[in-house]
């Protein structure tokens, strides 16, 4: 979607394009013309499932440029990218941080500790966002009372992991995006609560060990995920329950499902 008085959406990398199935996160490196994407195989798809992988296309043309496999049957969920240009991605299938440097063919684990995992089915992790080029901070799949914080060396080696507890109970923190030093924009999906409005937007303020939260926007109907640009935060809500409610015996998924991008300012302080 280009900017303009009347922006309109167009389809950039068409779906199965180098193997596509289930679009996760997405991170634009607009440095080197670069779209990355995660593609999962969660099953939810009009394309043929593949192994989940990252994606790179041209950021122009939607070629497919690369396609990397992730390691040991590993989910890619979500992404960030420091300066140096070293891709990082959560696996949700495994406790743990993949790292693709420039120029490499595969995938190193960065970090893998147990205390990266989570409980339920998806016992790795969701959300990323690096602060500052100091820390990176992750998400567990499972709802949780606190985001994971992993030190970022001068050297790009991992440090300790440490919890950064939040005076509440998060709603399944689908997507982080660093927004300013020690300010996190989290995107709450509520993937795994009651109702389909149970979604929000939440500035995180990092304070030590704790975080405090103050929301944006709620009443959302799954915001996963979303970008920050200056002062506002850009969003989708992606209807989630519309696939993973259905049961036996209803109707067909239903088709031309409406989906807009929506921007809200975030707080000044």
């Amino acid at each position: 979607m280009k900017p303009g008085a009347a922006p309109k959406a167009e389809v950039l990398v068409k779906p199965g394009a180098n193997g596509l199935a289930n679009g996760q996160g997405v991170l634009v490196d607009a440095k080197h013309q670069a779209l990355w994407v995660c593609s999962g195989n969660s099953g939810f798809t009009t394309v043929p499932q593949t192994p989940s992988a990252l994606k790179r296309y041209d950021l122009a043309t939607g070629a497919p440029r690369a396609s990397y496999a992730v390691p040991d049957a590993g989910y890619c969920n979500d992404l960030a990218q420091d300066a140096h240009g070293n891709v990082y991605v959560t696996d949700s299938f495994h406790p743990r941080v993949l790292r693709l440097a420039p120029g490499a063919a595969a995938f190193t684990v960065w970090k893998e500790d147990p205390a990266l995992a989570g409980e339920g089915p998806y016992k790795g992790l969701n959300g990323i966002a690096i602060d500052g080029g100091r820390d990176v901070y992750v998400s567990l799949v499972a709802a949780s009372s606190h985001l994971l914080r992993i030190g970022l060396g001068a050297d790009g080696r991992a440090g300790e992991v440490t919890r950064v507890e939040a005076p509440r109970v998060m709603k399944n923190v689908d997507a982080i995006r660093a927004w300013k030093p020690g300010r996190l924009v989290l995107f709450e999906s509520n993937a795994f609560g009651d109702g389909p409005y149970g979604g929000q937007v939440t500035v995180a303020r990092v304070e030590g060990a704790k975080l405090g939260l103050q929301t944006v926007v709620a009443g959302l109907n799954d915001p996963s995920s979303g970008a920050v640009r200056g002062d506002r935060v850009y969003f989708i809500e992606s209807k989630y329950a519309l696939l993973t409610t259905r049961k036996d015996g209803d109707g067909p998924v239903p088709r031309g499902v409406p989906f807009d991008i929506q921007s809200h300012a975030l707080p000044r302080d």
